[in-house]
């Protein structure tokens, strides 16, 4: 059976994780997280105090960093493993959050990720979620969308993750840091946050999950049955 390449790129807390993984489940594809790979450097750098303005020192660490997606048990879910251990919680954390952007628009690191990105999605077959999934790492996906919400939406969805582990965040802070973000990946020199130009727009500020999962699966119904190149 024919298989294709699904991205999915947006800002921060549009949902991209929540319907890559469920639009790989319902396709039996498999569901690649990129901002989590990010997120897992981010965290070995933060822990082994990485000079992120030094090349040698930033080279050196991408060399100690095994990266691997293993299957949690749950039809068409996988955890991130960083160098053997499970780090899909730790990676979720604010102090990851904070950072992740800084690191994420190093020129190594991109190319670190970049290249092994490239190498899973070469059976086809997969979803893959981020910023520039559809520009950079696979130009030629068969299905680009790309994710949008209005920063509200955004705001309140971050603040619902996170105020059970910080009680004492406000929502002021985790808009701010969402602009910061959304401000660091737009204007990064190297694979900028960016649509690509045959991405398709879903804007989910007023839709449910059910809603979007609908829209996306039947978009690449059609792309499967050839129809949908004359809608884009």
């Amino acid at each position: 059976m024919k298989k294709i390449i699904i991205t999915i790129d947006g800002y921060s807390s549009c949902g991209k994780s929540t319907l890559a993984r469920q639009l790989a489940s319902r396709l039996d594809y498999v569901f690649i997280d990129s901002g989590a790979m990010y997120r897992a450097i981010t965290l070995y750098f933060l822990e082994h105090k990485t000079d992120i303005k030094d090349e040698k020192a930033i080279s050196d660490a991408l060399d100690q960093i095994r990266l691997e997606f293993i299957n949690n048990g749950t039809p068409g879910q996988s955890d991130i493993h960083l160098n053997g251990d499970n780090v899909e919680k730790a990676i979720r954390t604010l102090k990851v959050s904070n950072h992740v952007s800084d690191i994420a628009a190093l020129e190594a690191v991109r190319h670190f990720a970049v290249s092994q990105q490239q190498a899973m999605g070469e059976k086809k077959g997969i979803v893959m979620d981020g910023r520039d999934i559809g520009t950079t790492v696979f130009p030629k996906a068969e299905l680009k969308i790309f994710m949008t919400a209005s920063i509200e939406v955004r705001t309140h969805r971050r603040y619902d993750e996170l105020k059970a582990k910080y009680p004492d965040i406000s929502l002021e802070e985790v808009k701010d840091n969402l602009l910061k973000r959304d401000l660091i990946d737009s204007t990064r020199k190297i694979s900028p946050l960016r649509q690509a130009k045959d991405a398709i727009t879903l804007d989910n500020s007023k839709l449910s999950m059910p809603q979007q999962l609908d829209i996306a699966a039947g978009w690449a119904e059609e792309i499967l049955k050839g129809q949908l190149a004359s809608k884009i």
